[in-house]
């Protein structure tokens, strides 16, 4: 027997007798890969739990969920458990502007970025806002430092915009820095690896688990960019119990209405221009071309650069959006509600 706390699993709530926990370990479509006691399994959603008035939210790789046994076939997984943390993107179904998770309940993530082309300061800014607000906590791991003429330079800018995140630089191919990774993987641990295709996760990935188990395609070595070998959405287990979420699609992942406040994470990663912002000549400042500006004044001094507070401005755009938007989808929901309420009273003083 399985034991699913190896898993990360708490009980929360005492399910039904008829039903056990699990954890969703690989989505493949409409049929989900999980782990419960009775080991490894494939389930499938409940319609009237996933597709009717009120559904739960669909599950993905990490979540934990209730499901029940069917002798001889998938089993039936009846409920989505809450999830203490989570990443999302716009779902690709063009039927509406709907929010997909693709990760869920992770502890540590990996914000990877590769000492070649692919360095991005402004990506290392956006996945830090993103990891906080998921309920995750963020280390930023350069990949691939045996190309690197100077990787010293790269973990200083890396440091710079990190706001209090370990940097550490690494080789999965020379296995250079591997062990600044051994206090971030502890058995029952959950790593998500988020990065662009390129960056080698699938090379981090088969170097922990000392065999080759994701495929590894080259990069163009013009932009230095690669294609996603992950096909589909998994859960491996390291040797050491440590478990890591390789996802393709992290690359669009966006600003959603997440239990973590958006606005609160990019100001948590901009504490530097946030500590300014108030100290202006005018109170009214766009920190543009005003006389008196304080950030402009730090700008022209060094301490903080346009291409940071471009990215500030663009991520705070986004985080109010959201935020706006989690708002409206709450009012619509309480309407939506109340007209439904409104309905079934009619109905009973009718009948």
């Amino acid at each position: 027997m399985i034991d699913l706390k190896q898993y990360g699993y708490t009980e929360t709530e005492k399910p039904p007798s008829d039903l056990l926990p699990a954890r969703i370990t690989a989505v493949h479509r409409e049929r989900y890969e999980l782990i419960s006691q009775s080991g490894t399994q494939h389930g499938k959603l409940k319609t009237s739990t996933y597709y009717g008035r009120e559904p739960h939210p669909f599950p993905t790789v990490g979540d934990f969920v209730l499901i029940k046994e069917v002798q001889g076939g998938d089993c039936q997984i009846v409920k989505t458990l809450q999830r203490r943390s989570y990443f999302s993107r716009l779902d690709p179904d063009p039927s509406g502007q709907k929010e997909q998770a693709v990760a869920a309940n992770f502890d540590t993530v990996f914000i990877m970025q590769s000492l070649n082309q692919n360095f991005n300061l402004r990506r290392i800014e956006r996945y830090l806002a993103l990891t906080w607000q998921s309920g995750g906590t963020p280390v930023i791991v350069l990949t691939k430092a045996d190309l690197a003429e100077n990787p010293e330079k790269h973990i200083e800018e890396a440091i710079t915009v990190a706001a209090g995140a370990d940097v550490v630089a690494i080789s999965a191919k020379t296995g250079e820095g591997l062990n600044q990774l051994i206090p971030y993987l502890k058995p029952g641990q959950t790593c998500v690896f988020l990065g662009s295709s390129g960056v080698g996760k699938s090379s981090l990935l088969n170097a922990l688990m000392g065999s080759d188990v994701m495929d590894v395609s080259e990069i163009r070595e013009d932009d230095a960019r690669g294609r996603h070998t992950t096909t589909h959405r998994q859960m491996v287990t390291l040797p050491n119990g440590v478990h890591i979420i390789d996802t393709p699609g992290m690359r669009e992942l966006g600003m959603w209405e997440n239990d973590v406040g958006m606005g609160d994470s990019v100001s948590s990663i901009f504490s530097d221009i946030e500590d300014l912002l108030g100290t202006c000549k005018f109170s009214d400042c766009r920190h543009e071309t005003e006389p008196g500006c304080s950030i402009l004044a730090a700008i022209e001094r060094g301490e903080i650069t346009q291409e940071r507070l471009n990215s500030y401005n663009k991520l705070k755009r986004e985080a109010l959006y959201a935020e706006n938007k989690a708002a409206a989808m709450k009012e619509k929901d309480t309407i939506r509600k109340d007209i439904d309420a409104w309905w079934r009273h009619r109905n009973k003083e009718v009948w």
